[in-house]
């Protein structure tokens, strides 16, 4: 796959995913972006290989009474368009304190 070019706001998803954040929700809560930027944005950058998603097993949400959740992992692809994004968006650098603390998953959670 070749270079492609990431948005700000496609780089800073992968940045958060990239830090340990990994559904959808979580990536909102962090970023304060709209469920209606957040999801198009994840399914873009599975398209373009940049992650995966897995979708956890029906039988933790139920156990939990929530809905099943869709985690996603950034590719090897995603870390190198991540790392050209950041030396675009010198922000990215100066937020990444803010996105560097990872959240403690939850029992049954596959971890990273």
């Amino acid at each position: 796959m070749g270079r492609s070019y990431l948005s700000y706001t496609m780089a800073l998803i992968l940045q958060v995913l990239d830090n340990g954040y990994r559904y959808g929700f979580e990536i909102m809560t962090v970023t304060g972006l709209a469920s209606g930027t957040v999801y198009p944005a994840l399914r873009r950058l599975e398209d373009a290989g940049h992650v995966i998603s897995k979708w956890e097993s029906a039988e933790i949400a139920q156990a939990e009474q929530r809905p099943a959740r869709k985690y996603y992992e950034v590719t090897r692809e995603g870390g190198e368009a991540l790392a050209e994004a950041r030396s675009r968006f010198r922000l990215l650098e100066q937020l990444e304190p803010l996105t560097t603390h990872k959240p403690a998953h939850q029992a049954g959670d596959p971890g990273r």
